[in-house]
C-alpha cells in the first residue's frame, strides 16, 4: 500500500468525525502551546540575565568594607568604612593578577537642569572606572587623572539621565546642578540597560572621586573597590592576592577577621544563570505533561475509532488489505492528528509568548530549537500513542470483524 493512498484514507476517516478529531487535537494544541510559552519565558529570563552579566563586565571582583560572618554582614571595625583610595591604587600596582582597580563612592542626589530635575545615583570614580566596568563614553570624553587630582566639577551622564534632563538636546558642555553644586557635562556613557538585580544602570552620573568625597558626600572612605582580574581562570588566585594585600595594608593580625569582603561577581552571576536555566527546563517539563495528556487522549479516541470501524476493517481485509495496510491507516490518522495539533499549537504558543512579553515585565524569547522540539515531541506522541490502537486494528481476524455488529 502506497503512503499517499493511505494518507487519503486516513484523512477521509478523520473528516467523518470532525468534532471528535478537533477535540482530540485540542490536547496536543494546548500542550505544544504551553511548552513553547514556558520555554519562551525561561529563555527570555536566561537571555536577560546573560545581558545583565555582560553589562557588569568580565572578570569582575567587588571589594566592599566590612567582614562577612555566618550571621550576615558586619563591619570589621565598628561602623567606619575601612577602604580608602590608596587601597585601590595598591591593588592595581602590587597584585600581579589584577589588571586594574576602580575606587568608588556612591550616593543619591537631586539633579537640576533649568526647570527639569531628577533624582538619581551619583558615583564618584577615577579615570580607571571606564576600563574596569567596560563602559565607554560614546559622546564627549571621560575623566583624566588631572580631573580627579584637581577635584574638578565635571560629570559624565548615563543615558537615562540625559533623557530626563535634556531630552533630544545635546548635553555636552552644558551645566547642571548636583546638590546645588554646578557641574559641567563632559561626556555621555554608552547604554548599559538593567543590572542583574533589575536596576537601571543608565540612571547614574559619574563625577571625579575627589569631587564626590569633598563637595557632595563629605567622606574620605570608599563604598567599594571594583577590581578587574587578568584572567577568568585565575579568579581564585586574584581573590587570594587581594585578600593578602588588604590584610597587610590594614595591619590585621593573624586570627583577626577581615575588615572587608571580596566577592566574585562573575561566579555569583554564573550561579544565578545556571539556576535560571534549571527553572526554564522545569517549566518546559511541567508544560510537557500537557502533551502527554494530549497523547493519551489520542490513544483513547483511536481505540474508540477502531471499535466503531471494526466491520469496515473486516471488509477491507476481505478485499485484500493486509495487516500492515490497516496498521498504516490508523497510525497515519494518529500522526495527522498530532502534527496538525502541533502546527496549530506552535502558532498559538508564539502568540501567547508575545502576549506575555507585552503585558508583563518578563522578557520572552521563542527560539527555533523550542519550536523544533515541540513539533518533534508532538509527532512522537502521535506515533507512540497511536501505535497500540493501530496494531490492535491490524491484528483483527477478518471473519470476526465482518461478523461484528
Amino acid at each position: 500500500m502506497y503512503i499517499l493512498p493511505a494518507v487519503k484514507i486516513a484523512l477521509r476517516g478523520l473528516r467523518v468525525n470532525k468534532m471528535r478529531s478537533g477535540l482530540t487535537m485540542l490536547g496536543i494544541i494546548i500542550g505544544v502551546a504551553a511548552v513553547i510559552t514556558m520555554l519562551a519565558v525561561g529563555e527570555g529570563a536566561s537571555s536577560s540575565l546573560a545581558k545583565s552579566i555582560a553589562s557588569v563586565g568580565s572578570n569582575m571582583i567587588l571589594v566592599i568594607p566590612g567582614s562577612t560572618t555566618s550571621g550576615g554582614a558586619r563591619m570589621g571595625t565598628g561602623n567606619t568604612s575601612t577602604l580608602v583610595p590608596a587601597d585601590a591604587e595598591a591593588l592595581a600596582k602590587e597584585c600581579p593578577s589584577v589588571e586594574n582597580a576602580a575606587p568608588l563612592v556612591r550616593g543619591s542626589a537631586q539633579v537640576v537642569n533649568g526647570d527639569r530635575n531628577w533624582s538619581t545615583s551619583v558615583l564618584g570614580v577615577t579615570e580607571t572606572y571606564e576600563a574596569v566596568r567596560e563602559w565607554p563614553v560614546i559622546k564627549g570624553r571621560s575623566f583624566i587623572r588631572q580631573d580627579v587630582d584637581s577635584g574638578a566639577k565635571l560629570c559624565v551622564l548615563g543615558q537615562s539621565v540625559v533623557d530626563q534632563l535634556f531630552g533630544d538636546e545635546d548635553p555636552i558642555d552644558k551645566s547642571i546642578r548636583i546638590k546645588k553644586v554646578p557641574f559641567t557635562v563632559i561626556g555621555v556613557l554608552d547604554k548599559k540597560g538593567q543590572s542583574p538585580n533589575g536596576q537601571d544602570q543608565d540612571d547614574t552620573i559619574l563625577v571625579p572621586l575627589t569631587t564626590a568625597q569633598g563637595r557632595l558626600f563629605g567622606t574620605t572612605s570608599l563604598n567599594a573597590i571594583m577590581v578587574k582580574g587578568k584572567s577568568l581562570d585565575q579568579m581564585d588566585k586574584t581573590i587570594a592576592e587581594i585578600t593578602a594585600l588588604l590584610r597587610q595594608r590594614h595591619k590585621l593580625q593573624e586570627g583577626e577577621d577581615d575588615d572587608f569582603s571580596v566577592r566574585n561577581l562573575a561566579e555569583m552571576l554564573s550561579m544565578a544563570a545556571a539556576q535560571t536555566k534549571i527553572m526554564a527546563m522545569l517549566l518546559g517539563c511541567i508544560a510537557s505533561i500537557s502533551l502527554l495528556v494530549g497523547g493519551i487522549g489520542i490513544m483513547n479516541i483511536m481505540i474508540v475509532s477502531v471499535t466503531e470501524r471494526t466491520r469496515e476493517i473486516g471488509i477491507r481485509m476481505a478485499v485484500g488489505a493486509k495487516g500492515r495496510d490497516i496498521l498504516m491507516q490508523f497510525l497515519i490518522e494518529a500522526v495527522v492528528l498530532s502534527i496538525t495539533g502541533g502546527v496549530i499549537g506552535i502558532a498559538l504558543g508564539v502568540a501567547l509568548a508575545k502576549i506575555v512579553g507585552s503585558f508583563t515585565q518578563f522578557e520572552t524569547l521563542v527560539t527555533p530549537l523550542s519550536v523544533v522540539l515541540s513539533f518533534g515531541f508532538a509527532a512522537a506522541v502521535g506515533i507512540f500513542f497511536g501505535y497500540y490502537p493501530a496494531r490492535k486494528a491490524a491484528a483483527m481476524d477478518p471473519i470476526t470483524a465482518l461478523r461484528y455488529e
